[in-house]
Parts: structure tokens; C-alpha cells; sequence
């Protein structure tokens, strides 16, 4: 993990540990709704890329009703940008996993799997923060439909 100190200003203010943990929240909320179980902690590693790449943020469905593997093989370019993503994303997320558990934006459960905490209210609207957690919330919906995490992790083709 890098020191703050070295790590440069944007990278930082991006992937800091509590936009990571309200990421991971707003996903393991998005994901609770549909099931009414807590996320697999596993697709905080989803989740996240999803979430706070401009382009794939954006390229997003509006509903549900799009099947995962039918949004993946019309966006194959985003696709293939996912694994190099989710991996460079891998420490800032269990940073913010971390961040989230001791400051309440989540909640484990036996399993690891993680429930959106009860901390306080959201943030001010601070650049595309706003968004990048409405999309977090549909990225927790959207992959809640896939029976298997390792669906998910194949579809975007993501190894461990």
C-alpha cells in the first residue's frame, strides 16, 4: 500500500478510504434490496471498477431489465478494460472495506458478506460523487441477479 504522502493529489482524493467504503455501501445496499441478503463481500472488487470508471459508469443500463452478459458483449472495449480495473483497484477497496467497517458505512456478517452500515447521511454533492454512488447502487442491484459472484467475476473476465 502507498503512503499518502506519495501518492499523487487526484488518485487520493479519488480513491481515498471513505469514497471506497461509501462505494462499497451503496452496492452492498443496492444488492440487499433486491435479495434482502448482504453482498458477497467478493463484489466489492466489482462494484468499485464499475462504479468509478467514467466510461463504464456511464455506459451503464438505466434498468435492470438489461441482462449482465448482454451488456457485456455490446460494450466489449469496457470489458476488456475490466480486469486491469478491478486489480488496480484491489487495495484501495479492501482500504475502504476496512475504513467502512470501523466507521459504520458497513456491517459484516458470518461470511464476510457486507450490509450497508447506518452511519450518517451522504456527503455534499462533491464533483461526480453523487452519481458514482447512484451507479454503485445499481452496480449492487444489477450484479445481485447472477446466482454465483464467480458469474460475475467470468463475465468481466476477472481472475483471482
Amino acid at each position: 500500500m502507498t503512503e499518502w504522502s506519495a501518492r499523487s493529489k487526484i488518485p487520493a482524493a479519488l480513491l481515498n478510504p471513505a469514497v471506497l467504503a461509501a462505494v462499497v455501501a451503496a452496492g452492498a445496499g443496492g444488492y440487499e434490496r433486491e435479495t434482502h441478503i448482504p453482498m458477497p463481500w467478493s463484489l466489492s472488487f466489482v462494484i468499485a471498477p464499475l462504479a468509478l470508471h467514467r466510461g463504464t459508469r456511464e455506459a451503464l443500463p438505466s434498468t435492470l431489465a438489461t441482462h449482465l452478459g448482454a451488456w457485456v458483449s455490446r460494450n466489449p472495449v469496457l470489458r476488456a478494460g475490466m480486469p486491469l480495473r478491478a486489480r488496480a483497484l484491489v487495495e484501495p477497496v479492501r482500504e475502504g472495506v476496512r475504513f467502512g467497517l470501523r466507521h459504520g458505512l458497513l456491517t459484516a456478517e458470518d461470511g464476510g458478506a457486507l450490509r450497508q452500515g447506518t452511519a450518517g447521511p451522504l456527503p455534499p454533492d462533491i464533483g461526480d460523487l453523487r452519481d458514482i454512488l447512484r451507479k454503485a447502487t445499481f452496480a449492487g442491484r444489477w450484479v445481485s441477479r447472477m446466482e454465483q459472484p464467480g458469474t460475475v467475476f467470468a463475465l468481466f473476465g476477472i481472475t483471482v
